[in-house]
């Protein structure tokens, strides 16, 4: 049996991974004016470029004759999701706002515009939708409905479902508040890493740095989360990761005061 509370903390979950997205989007829209059309450029073009395009790199590379060997290894694997994770996004960014918000003010919001909306369909999708999915798995299991599921199951996902039925039940409550906690990270990383990108293509020249260098701080997050969780506990993980989010967001502050002298820098 999964116990109650955890259902209860699924469920909240699951509210909140679409609740928080759409607050910051009013709070930013309502409070200061951002554009709405900003934030659903940044959110979309998340889904065509992680989503989407990325999602086909890693089935050709991953099912390829070098897919066991990135797989086999923690290090390689990092590396490897690190930097795709980097190339597509900080690319899907750079290409976006070059082309897509040309008319937007030379200004530090449309950077924070962007990355709300990245980071909040990305909290929507990657947890809101998992939890929902996650909640209703662990509803069947104490239900006794299992039998039904893997009945159904292709056979090559029968012992993956029966993994997860029994993870399910083991997983105590605070590791979904940790993925709660996870999602605020990713957004933080994503706003100032969005601030950045925003930079190098509306100022150009000497900021164009600012470009491979999200590229290579987004890897090095993203990479450094994998490393970490085969060697330390998920509350040290989620640490670092938070420290490093809150490190890349005061970076583009201090970017932003510098690129966007004449406006107060709210990061």
């Amino acid at each position: 049996m999964v116990p109650t509370a955890n259902l209860i903390i699924m469920a909240v979950n699951a509210l909140l991974g679409f609740a928080i997205p759409v607050f910051l989007c009013w709070w930013a829209v309502k409070k200061h004016q951002a554009k709405l059309s900003t934030i659903l450029i940044g959110a979309g073009t998340f889904v065509v470029f992680a989503l989407v395009l990325e999602s086909i790199v890693h089935q050709i590379v991953l099912k390829g004759p070098s897919g066991a060997v990135i797989q086999g290894k923690t290090l390689y694997y990092a590396l490897y999701g690190g930097l795709m994770a980097g190339l597509f996004e900080e690319t899907g960014r750079f290409l976006a706002m070059k082309f897509l918000l040309k008319k937007e003010p030379t200004e530090t919001k449309p950077g924070v515009s962007y990355g709300l909306g990245h980071g909040g369909v990305e909290m929507a999708i990657i947890f809101g939708l998992s939890m929902i999915s996650t909640l209703t798995m662990a509803i069947m299991v104490n239900l006794g409905q299992t039998d039904t599921l893997l009945s159904s199951a292709p056979a090559e996902a029968k012992d993956q479902l029966t993994a997860t039925f029994e993870q399910l039940q083991t997983t105590g409550a605070g590791t979904y508040l940790l993925g709660l906690w996870e999602r605020f990270s990713a957004i933080t990383l994503h706003v100032g890493l969005s601030i950045l990108v925003w930079a190098a293509v509306r100022k150009g020249g000497k900021w164009l740095w600012l470009f491979p260098a999200a590229i290579l701080l987004h890897a090095l997050v993203d990479g450094l989360a994998v490393i970490l969780s085969k060697s330390a506990g998920m509350v040290t993980v989620e640490l670092i990761i938070m420290a490093l989010a809150i490190a890349v967001a005061a970076l583009a502050w201090l970017v932003a005061r510098r690129a966007f002298p004449k406006e107060e820098v709210l990061v």
